[in-house]
C-alpha cells in the first residue's frame, strides 16, 4: 500500500504544479490583455483631452482676436468722437464769438397777423434785407448767447448719444 499511496502522492504533486503553472499562465495572459486594454483606453483619453485643450485654445486666441478687434474700434470711435465734439464746440465758441462783437446778430421771425396790439413791433419799409416779405425782430445779445450755450449743450448730448448708439450697435454684433 505504501507503493501506491506515494504513486498517487507523485500524480497528485504533479497535478497540483500543472494547475499552479496553469493558473499563474492564466494570470500572466490576463494582465497583459488588461494592460494592452488599459493602454490602448488610456491614449484614446489622452487624444480626447488633446483634442479639447486644441479646441479651448482654438476659441480662446478667436475671444481675444474679438477683443483686440473691439478695443481698437472703441480707440477709433472715441478718437473720432472727441475730435467731433472738439469741432463742435469749436463751432459754438466761433458762433459766441461772432455774436458777442456784434458781428452776428440773432433774430426771430415774428407773425405778421399776430402782431395786432399795444406790445406788436414796429414794421419796418426798407426793402434790404436777406429774407423776404416776412417780419424780424433782432434778439439781445445776452438771450442769444443763452439760447447758443443751450443749442451747444444740445448738440453735445446728440454727438454722446450718437457715439452711445455706435456702440451699443457694435458691441451687440455677434
Amino acid at each position: 500500500m505504501k507503493i501506491d499511496v506515494v504513486k498517487w502522492g507523485g500524480g497528485l504533486m504533479l497535478v497540483l504544479f500543472l494547475m499552479a503553472g496553469s493558473a499563474w499562465g492564466a494570470w500572466a495572459w490576463q494582465v497583459n490583455a488588461y494592460g494592452m486594454k488599459l493602454a490602448t483606453q488610456q491614449a484614446a483619453h489622452q487624444t480626447m483631452l488633446t483634442r479639447l485643450a486644441n479646441a479651448s485654445s482654438a476659441q480662446i486666441l478667436a475671444e481675444q482676436d474679438k477683443r483686440f478687434a473691439l478695443e481698437q474700434w472703441l480707440a477709433a470711435s472715441d478718437k473720432a468722437h472727441y475730435r467731433d465734439l472738439s469741432d463742435e464746440k469749436a463751432k459754438h465758441a466761433r458762433l459766441r464769438d461772432r455774436l458777442a462783437t456784434a458781428d452776428l446778430r440773432l433774430s426771430v421771425q415774428l407773425d405778421a397777423t399776430a402782431a395786432t396790439g399795444c406790445y406788436a413791433v414796429q414794421t419796418s419799409t426798407s426793402t434790404s434785407g436777406v429774407v423776404y416779405d416776412t417780419h424780424r425782430a433782432q434778439l439781445d445779445p445776452a438771450h442769444a448767447q443763452r439760447i447758443i450755450g443751450i443749442t451747444d449743450d444740445g448738440d453735445q448730448g446728440l454727438i454722446a448719444l450718437q457715439a452711445c448708439q455706435k456702440y451699443a450697435d457694435r458691441v451687440s454684433q455677434p
